[in-house]
């Protein structure tokens, strides 16, 4: 069973940075991608950023692109996510994820770590 545990978030104004960590354990099973998934209540969640496993390419969405920045240890078990210009509409319970087949088609769920951006 794969399990993702995240940590940081918390509160800042407009403009500041945060940085999230994602610790993954389990990873003895076959994942296509992991990465974060942001959900807000009365929107679609959006997935942020992530890596597609097989050469480890990163992913961002259009809307963080240029902000946000994810990265990874050595050993692959602990990505981060460094959230830079941060706006309010960033305002977030950010997860972690991950999948074993499509980005979209999540499998596992961290327990997720609010952000929140004040102006």
């Amino acid at each position: 069973q794969v399990q993702l545990v995240e940590s940081g978030g918390g509160s800042v104004q407009v403009g500041g940075s945060m940085n999230l960590t994602c610790t993954l354990s389990g990873t003895e099973i076959r994942l296509n991608y992991i990465g974060w998934v942001r959900k807000t209540p009365g929107k679609a969640r959006e997935g942020v950023a992530g890596y597609y496993v097989s050469n480890w390419q990163p992913w961002y969405a259009d809307s963080v692109k240029g902000r946000f920045t994810i990265s990874r240890d050595n050993y692959k078990t602990t990505l981060y996510l460094t959230l830079n210009s941060l706006q309010v509409d960033d305002t977030a319970t950010y997860y972690c994820t991950g999948s074993r087949y499509a980005r979209t088609d999540v499998d596992y769920w961290g327990k997720g770590t609010q952000v929140t951006v004040s102006s």
